[in-house]
């Protein structure tokens, strides 16, 4: 039974507000007292999706990125015409942290925005790559601690060159919350690539079945619904 679109949004802006709260906000912890360190500021990412992909999955599919509602859209596996609504949750929840932070911090870390550390050109292969992997891993398998696992695992590899976004709404708040909007537009075209490469690779692997015997129910994270 399909869950109401109004109640899907909300756990769509609810889970992106603590995809962005925790996330970046750990890198302005980090920047503010130094406790955390590269590494730990990587955790509190893969942990947040894997928590909000467990509470919120069943809900809205836990998508709380719009590299993977198009991927899912690509996928034939979410309807078109919740899309655009889905987007806008993500990026109002996104919002809504990173403005939480910056009245909570201020400009610590710059509330936690994404800006390349090398050329944009560098960025740009590193953040299609990231995504690609982050997605074609979630449309195999939706479980939480395999998608917090990957989101770990690329924040520790790319957190230092890119921050390691693989979401625009992720990186769309803390852009808007800051006023920093260096080579932005990577961050939105980067990841689609990155999502569509995924889809492509996910059908080519297998077109029908996934890794998993029995991956998910109805309105779990993947394949029907996604991730971060």
């Amino acid at each position: 039974m399909s869950v109401p679109l109004p109640r899907a949004l909300a756990a769509e802006g609810i889970g992106t507000f603590a995809l962005i709260f925790f996330g970046p906000g750990a890198a302005v912890v980090q920047a503010q007292t130094g406790a955390l360190g590269h590494a730990g500021v990587a955790l509190v990412f893969g942990l947040t999706v894997a928590t909000v992909i467990a509470a919120l999955a069943p809900i809205s599919g836990a998508h709380i990125n719009p590299a993977a509602t198009f991927a899912l859209v690509l996928a034939g596996k979410f309807p078109l015409s919740r899309a655009v609504p889905y987007v806008l949750a993500q990026l109002i929840g996104a919002c809504l942290a990173a403005f939480t932070l910056l009245a909570l911090f201020g400009m610590k870390g710059n509330v936690g925005v994404t800006v390349p550390a090398g050329s944009v050109g560098q960025a740009f292969a590193l953040e299609t790559v990231l995504t690609f992997f982050l997605l074609l891993v979630a449309l195999r398998s939706g479980l939480p601690w395999v998608v917090g696992g990957v989101v770990a695992l690329e924040a520790m590899m790319g957190g230092p060159i890119t921050g390691a976004s693989m979401n625009p709404a992720r990186s769309f708040g803390p852009a808007l919350a800051s006023g920093i909007w260096t080579a932005h537009w990577l961050y939105w075209a980067a990841p689609l690539l990155g999502a569509a490469l995924a889809v492509a690779a996910n059908h080519f692997i297998s077109p029908s079945e996934p890794i998993e015997t029995k991956p998910h129910q109805a309105q779990e994270f993947a394949p029907t619904g996604e991730l971060l």
